[in-house]
Order: C-alpha cells, then structure tokens, then sequence
C-alpha cells in the first residue's frame, strides 16, 4: 500500500538531499571517514541482533547508511520469548517491504488467540475468559492494520530475509578469518559469535572491542565507528561498559520458561478452549501458558521459583513435563520440552539514552525492562528504532546537527517511563487475579522473605525447600474443587470477585490504544504548539484515557498522524490508501498537509523551499472533501509551480462518522501540518498565524534538524 501513495507525485526539482553538506563538524568528520587507528572505520556499529537491532538495521540499510552489526551467540534462539505486536509497531512493519503482510499471513488464526482463558486446568473448570479484539480492530477504524500473536523467533526470520533483500548478510568467524578483517568487508553484515568487550573513545569515534572464537582460540576484532547502538538486551553489555545505570524496581519475581511442542494439547486447545494465555490454578501446580501456536502445538510455560530454597537447577525436563501434565490435566504422549531459561523480571529505565560524547545510544530492552504484562518491551524498542533512524541518518549525511540525538532520548525515555508504570500496573492487575482466589502472592513473597531472613543460616537448604514447598502446597489447597466452588459459602465469593474483575476490565489487558496510538511527544525533534505543553502528556493519558482505553486521535504536534483512507484525485491512479501512507517508508521525507485554500498554498510554497535549502526530501499532500473525485484540482498545479513534489487526495470518512479528516481529528482546515518521516507531527500553524513565512518556516526546520548555529 505505501507504494500507491509514493507513486503519485515526482521527486520534485531534484533535490539531493543525501549529499553531504560542508559542515566542519568533529562528529561529521569522524562518522564519514577514518580515524588515526588502524581498525576499520565505520558509520554505526550495532550490538545485538535481537528485533530490535535488526530493525535498526533494516532502516538504516533503507536510508543508505553502512552499518555492522555483532551477535553474540552463534545462532539466533529458538524460544519464542516476545509474541505480541501492537497497533503501532504492526505500523511500522507495513513499511518494512512487506513485512506487516507477511506476519498477517503467517499468524494463527485470530479465533485462536483473542482470549486469555482462567482455569482450574487445561481440561478442567473454566474460571473466567477474557475477549480482547474488538470489532473496530477488524475493521481497522483508527490503524490501517490490527495487532498480531507472532512468536519473535519467527519474526526475526522475517526480518533477516528482510535486511537480505537490502543487502546484509550474516556471517561466522571462521568466514571472515582472523581480527584484521577490513572495514568494506564488514559493512552491512551480521556477525554472528562476536560479543562486545570493550568500549573506548576517541577522537574521532568509539573503538569497539569484538571477542570471537576463531578456531578454538578467542581473539578480538577492533572495530571504529562513530556511533555505537546498544541493542543487545536487558543485561546490555554496551549500557555496562558506557557506565549508564538503571533506576527502577527489580526482581519483582523469578521465573522459569518452558519451551515445549505437543500437537496433542494443540489440537485439544484449538477445539475445547482456544485462546492466547492460560491462568492456571489447582491444588498441584500453578502457571501461565502462552499459546504461541495452537496449529502447531508450540508453547512456553511460565512456573514462577524462590531461589535459594529452589534453583533452576532443580527444573530438568523430567520435572518440568511433570509440572505440565499437572496442569493440562491428562498427559499428552508427545511432549517435547525444547529449552528452559530462568529469568527475572525487572521495572527499570536507563537513567539515559545517549552516552560517551553522544557516541553511545542505548535502544530497546537495553534502555528500558519492563515486566512482560501487556506486551510492551518489544514493541517499545521497536518503536525507539524507528524514531531513532531517520535523525541518525540526516545526522550522518551532514544535514542535522549532532544534537539530533538528544531528541531521541528527550522523546523515547518518557515513553519508556510511562510503559514501565503501565506494564506495572498491569502486573498487579494480573496478580489480583489469584490474590481473589486466596492465592496472594504478596504472602507467597513474605513467606520466601520470612525463610530466607530466618532460616536461612540454621538450617539447610534441602530443608528450607522442604518448608517452603510445604507452605505453598497448603496455599494451593485455597483453590481445591471442595474450596473453589459455589457450593461452598466462600468459594462462591471468591469466583463472584473474579466474575466481577474480568467484566469490569481490571484483569491483565492485553491492548492499550490509548497508549499504543495515543502517546505523544513533547518535546524533541518538533515544535511545540504551547511551552505550557512541552512535557510528555501522561498524566492527560493517566486520567482522562486510561480508564476507558479509548483511542482519541489528534493532530496535536507530537502526536502520531491519524489515519483515515484517502482516494488519490489523479486520473492516472486508482485504489484508496491510509493517510499514514503518505509518510514514505522508502526515504526520509517530510510531508506538508494543506487543505486547497490560497493561503494555505502559499505557506506549503515558503515550506518546500525551505525544505529544498535544507537538502531535505519534501511533499505536499492537499487533502479534498468528500466528493472531490470529478475535481482535475488544476488549482494544485498553478498554485505550487514549479514545485511538481505534491500529492491531491480525496477523504473518505467512515459510514458512521460524517466528518472531514479536519473536524474528526479537531482542527481546522486552515491548519498547515509537517509530518516527520515517522509519522509524528513535527509542526501545526495556521497562515494567518505566521508573520514572515521564509523566516518562520526556516526557523521551524533547524528547530527540528537541531540546527542552532547562526544563519548567513
């Protein structure tokens, strides 16, 4: 679909915005050519190869900047981890080649997991469900596409054949031979088995230090570059050795994940109780299953554990198909456990983003770990990568000023922060859950805290498990068919209580539109409309939004673009596209929203010129009323020549609601509007409302492009 829009208009007057400016800048110098030391030199280095880093990457490819990127593991994991892509991520993918489509297509049928279902066990009681998807996000009333269950080790296959169609490549050790591989042979690759281990600055950049095994032998490769991009993770070795610090809460709780097939239970699932997460609760076992794939019978297990007194050790594949078959309720005769990985799960934000003389950025879970309550950790950091790219790239090719990356974390990290006391929040929503049950794990906790600060130096430790797995055996008596039924006086209470949760929508939620498509930026790489606004609005989205999780859409500055289907004006083009759309995917580009009113043509002219003398790739896309489609719009043509860079769409407001794009989205159609190249609302002013265009206009783009030098 964005390729309907891009085809409509021309490249203008031949702008070459990717020509490099002469700006005598040390940052400049350094990022476009060689240091004095001998390792290779290179734009950007990106550590991790996790989705995040390869979308980075794939964005960067797109846009024409040279990058490496170095995975330390040998392989890329098997176990599924991440699985649900929201609204806005799902956004992003669509300009990704494809990619959208290809995980629509490859996803489990959406009747296979809209619901999280809460149980005695897999073939028992039925507690209580939870339906997620609503009508309007099958009929895609606020976004061009819904949300998606893909497992991340599918979409991180996808996303390699997509960074293969631009040109990486994923290359071992023993390919590139020993550490003095040269930089043209390590530009646009993924090299696998290649930890980060050492950072140090420089003048002119960041020597990266690489440990590889080469034949049985470690060695290092020495890599320069200008940026380094920390991608690696939530135990960030790039956020380690820059010296940046979490601030947060942590341990919040110990987790075993059990990855495992069994088409037996998938089948069972997809016929009896289909649906994305079970909540699990009897007298033997408790946990949650996520159903990755009920077609294909692929889940993970997630057993919660008390260390000391219990150790990951404890949980061989032998204990963990025992734990399963408590839970299912009968024994499947194909288990096959995969893999089993402890982890913590943490509430932390990086105290920054940019480090080492804004040499060192930190994307994803290496710059924010939230609980996986909402499925907020990967789509975030997606979304900091696409944020990130397009100032990167102006940057890289002489047209921003180096500060550009300073928006990034003034922009990102109160996202972060707002999605860490949401996916907390979200947490102790889960957890009330099995608190009504008479499963509270507030007291689950006091108990390990009263052993470990008690016992812990008397006793020994196989005894100390004894006690506690003793105590928590006597708790899971709480949720017993003789306790939990409505024969008994307070077993039919407590399922009052958790009927009441689920309907009121104070269970664990799985979308949040309001947050997903309604945050807003407030100050950055934009210019805000009133300083008494320029602070990230989450207190607007905690009190007036979040207790219905309505999407309201704006075209406030900072604010996502709305969507709505629009219809190209040209005869020559046919087939409707989404306003969002008119953001092109393919390069950094700029797009001007006017209605066609005279002076409204007349500032979108100022605009494109200003545009042209920042070396920036530019549009203007004149949005019609409805019933414009016999309209040539001539008027277009004459009045923006010789400008040939514009766009003439027709809208087209929903059924139900019969308002122009303008009015549905609360402004008026003398609003001019910049969108930046993700999609944000850089600028909105009315014409009357600027007093000399050249000077206004100019002042706006080296707002956005950082550009605080004076002008000649």
């Amino acid at each position: 679909m964005p390729s309907i829009a891009g085809g409509l208009f021309s490249a203008g007057r031949g702008i070459s915005w990717l020509r490099l400016r002469r700006l005598q800048r040390p940052l400049l110098s350094s990022l476009s050519a060689g240091g004095g030391s001998d390792a290779p030199h290179l734009p950007v280095v990106i550590v991790g190869a996790g989705p995040v880093g390869l979308a980075l990457s794939f964005l960067l490819a797109k846009f024409g900047i040279k990058c490496t990127v170095l995975e330390r593991s040998m392989e890329f994991t098997r176990h599924p981890r991440a699985h649900f892509i929201n609204n806005r991520t799902m956004e992003i993918f669509r300009k990704f080649d494809g990619l959208a489509g290809d995980i629509e297509r490859a996803q489990p049928p959406v009747d296979l997991w809209r619901k999280f279902i809460y149980c005695t066990s897999l073939s028992g009681s039925i507690l209580g469900s939870v339906d997620h998807m609503k009508q309007e996000d099958f009929d895609k009333v606020v976004s061009p596409i819904s949300v998606a269950h893909f497992s991340q080790y599918k979409l991180v296959d996808l996303l390699l054949k997509k960074l293969d169609g631009v040109g990486f490549q994923t290359c071992f050790p023993d390919e590139l031979g020993g550490s003095s591989a040269q930089d043209l042979l390590l530009e646009n690759k993924i090299l696998m088995g290649h930890e980060c281990s050492s950072i140090e600055l420089t003048d002119d950049g960041i020597l990266v230090g690489a440990s590889f095994n080469n034949g049985g032998r470690m060695q290092e490769r020495k890599l320069h570059c200008g940026l380094l991009l920390g991608a690696d993770g939530a135990r960030s070795k790039v956020r380690e050795l820059a010296g940046i610090s979490m601030k947060g809460e942590r341990d919040l709780q110990q987790l075993v994940s059990v990855h495992f097939v069994s088409r037996d239970l998938g089948k069972y699932l997809s016929s009896e109780r289909p649906g994305m997460l079970f909540f699990i609760f009897n007298p033997d076992a408790i946990g949650v299953l996520v159903a990755h794939d009920l077609e294909h019978g692929e889940f993970v297990l997630q057993v919660p554990f008390y260390p000391p007194q219990q150790m990951f050790e404890d949980f061989s594949a032998k204990v963990c198909e025992q734990i399963i078959v408590k839970l299912v309720g009968w024994e499947p005769a194909d288990i096959q456990v995969l893999d089993i990985k402890p982890w913590a799960m943490h509430a932390e934000v990086a105290e920054k983003y940019v480090g080492c003389d804004n040499r060192v950025i930190l994307v994803g879970d290496a710059a924010h770990r939230f609980p996986p309550a909402g499925g907020f950790g990967m789509n975030t950091g997606v979304q900091d990568a696409h944020n990130l790219a397009w100032k990167l790239c102006l940057l890289l090719n002489g047209i921003a000023d180096p500060s550009i990356i300073q928006t990034y974390e003034s922009e990102r990290k109160p996202v972060a922060t707002f999605n860490t006391e949401l996916s907390l929040e979200n947490f102790k929503a889960a957890m009330s859950i099995p608190a009504t049950l008479g499963l509270d794990p507030t007291i689950a906790n006091s108990v390990h805290r009263v052993i470990n600060s008690s016992l812990g130096s008397i006793i020994p430790r196989n005894l100390q498990k004894v006690v506690l797995e003793g105590l928590f055996s006597i708790g899971r008596t709480q949720v017993s068919d003789y306790i939990l039924s409505e024969n008994n006086p307070l077993g039919s209470l407590r399922l009052a209580r958790l009927r009441s949760i689920l309907d009121e929508g104070k269970s664990l939620q799985l979308q949040f539109p309001a947050e997903d498509l309604g945050f807003r930026y407030g100050k950055g790489a934009l210019v805000a409309e009133d300083c008494a606004e320029s602070t990230y609005q989450a207190e607007d989205l905690k009190h007036s939004k979040r207790s219905s999780g309505e999407y309201i859409p704006s075209a406030k500055v900072g604010s996502r673009l709305p969507h709505m289907l629009v219809r190209p004006l040209s005869a020559s083009s046919e087939g409707v596209f989404s306003t969002l759309d008119l953001v092109s995917g393919d390069k950094i580009e700029f797009v001007i929203i006017i209605a066609p009113l005279k002076e409204s043509y007349k500032l979108a002219q100022a605009m494109l010129r200003i545009a042209d003398e920042f070396e920036l790739s530019s549009k203007v896309c004149v949005m019609w009323p409805q019933g414009s489609r016999d309209v040539e719009a001539k008027g277009s043509i004459s009045e923006l020549a010789p400008w040939t860079n514009y766009v003439d769409v027709e809208e087209i407001p929903r059924a139900t609601v019969n308002s122009s794009w303008w009015e549905m989205y609360q402004v008026s159609n003398r609003s001019v509007i910049l969108v930046r190249p993700d999609e944000h609302i850089a600028w909105r002013t009315e014409p009357d409302m600027v007093r000399d265009a050249y000077s206004d206009v100019r002042r706006v783009f080296s707002q956005i492009l950082s550009l605080n030098r004076p002008q000649v």
